[in-house]
């Protein structure tokens, strides 16, 4: 029997076209948040050489719930539906607070949440008086990862190196190390050594981009495009390669006020008594998102991570040019990001012990 090198719909089974066209929905999906994260990472970046540390993932579909909800004309007929479709799709709640007459249990109840969810990683993300009777609507969003190591790195070699924060100025580090055979490659357009550390199970990958020590790691940000990113980091693109590696043992905790970077990003109209729309989650016209708060937490070490958070290009193979080494002992970039879908879920830069 002869089959047509390119099935026209008629030759597909309906499951074979819904296939594709759930591929093709994930891949936009995927470019559509990995522009996100990336964006946000250059915006959270402007004018701070500290470190940095977010979820694109948590921030996305936190707005993904309030998009739900900004509707037109049809707010009675929406709010239900609204309801429903973020516990159905995000695993989310509307919960009614009395921010007029207790700000203070409002705000005991919204931290509680979160260190419920985050396994009592983030405790408090919102502080004291944050909260204020003329608050409306609070965007809160909690995500937690662990993950181990597939090749975990030897507690008994973590040593003491300096780390190089500039030319001028160095801290102690512990240093973890390891030799085993991981994927690599060299981003030459950026100078940059490009290493892939696998979870358990490969599902998820820790990917690592450290700029040689003459190269700036702002020109490394600055040159990120998410079509970039997918060149640089795709696994099978990748060179598996014997080589050692040394990467500082770390713990992170970072606290946004994200207003200011979405009305940056064109979110406007959202912060804006009278210019809002959320008739979709309450037929009242008064409602305007008051507070995006991001607050995301990460440990890295010998065992793994943990983590939470409420054009073509040449490929070169190291072998070709640098020694086997990958020493994370100067500013870099690190992300975690699920494997087959290539989706970004958190996004670092670990520039000061």
């Amino acid at each position: 029997m002869s089959i047509p090198a390119t099935p026209t719909r008629s030759h597909l089974a309906p499951g074979q076209l819904r296939g594709e066209l759930g591929l093709t929905i994930m891949d936009a999906l995927s470019e559509a948040n990995g522009t996100f994260a990336l964006n946000l990472l250059k915006k959270l970046g402007e004018n701070n050489s500290n470190n940095l540390f977010f979820s694109p993932l948590s921030m996305s579909s936190a707005l993904a719930v309030v998009f739900m909800g900004a509707k037109g004309n049809t707010a009675a007929q929406m709010s239900q539906g609204f309801t429903d479709s973020c516990g159905k799709f995000y695993q989310a709640t509307i919960k009614q607070l009395d921010f007029v007459n207790d700000t203070e249990k409002s705000t005991t109840c919204v931290n509680s949440w979160v260190a419920d969810k985050t396994k009592g990683k983030i405790t408090e993300v919102l502080s004291p008086h944050s909260v204020r009777s003329l608050t409306k609507l609070i965007l809160v969003n909690a995500i937690y990862f662990k993950g181990s190591w597939d090749s975990p790195f030897g507690k008994h070699r973590t040593r003491e190196m300096p780390f190089k924060i500039s030319k001028s100025e160095e801290k102690p580090v512990q240093m973890m190390f390891q030799k085993s055979t991981f994927q690599m490659t060299y981003a030459k357009e950026i100078l940059t050594k490009i290493l892939l550390l696998p979870y358990v199970g490969e599902e998820l990958n820790m990917i690592i981009m450290l700029p040689d020590e003459n190269t700036d790691w702002k020109t490394v940000e600055k040159e990120l495009s998410y079509e970039r990113f997918i060149e640089w980091t795709t696994p099978h693109k990748m060179f598996e390669e014997k080589v050692e590696v040394f990467l500082p043992r770390f713990k992170l905790e970072e606290n946004y006020n994200m207003e200011d970077v979405l009305r940056s990003m064109g979110m406007v109209d959202t912060f804006e008594e009278g210019r809002s729309d959320f008739s979709g989650m309450s037929s009242k016209k008064d409602l305007y998102l008051s507070k995006v708060m991001h607050k995301s937490f990460v440990e890295v070490n010998e065992e793994g991570t943990e983590a939470a958070a409420a054009t073509t290009l040449e490929i070169t193979p190291l072998c070709a040019k640098y020694p086997l080494s990958f020493c994370a002992d100067h500013p870099f970039l690190f992300f975690i990001q699920h494997r087959e879908t290539i989706g970004i879920l958190f996004c670092g830069r670990f520039s000061s012990p």
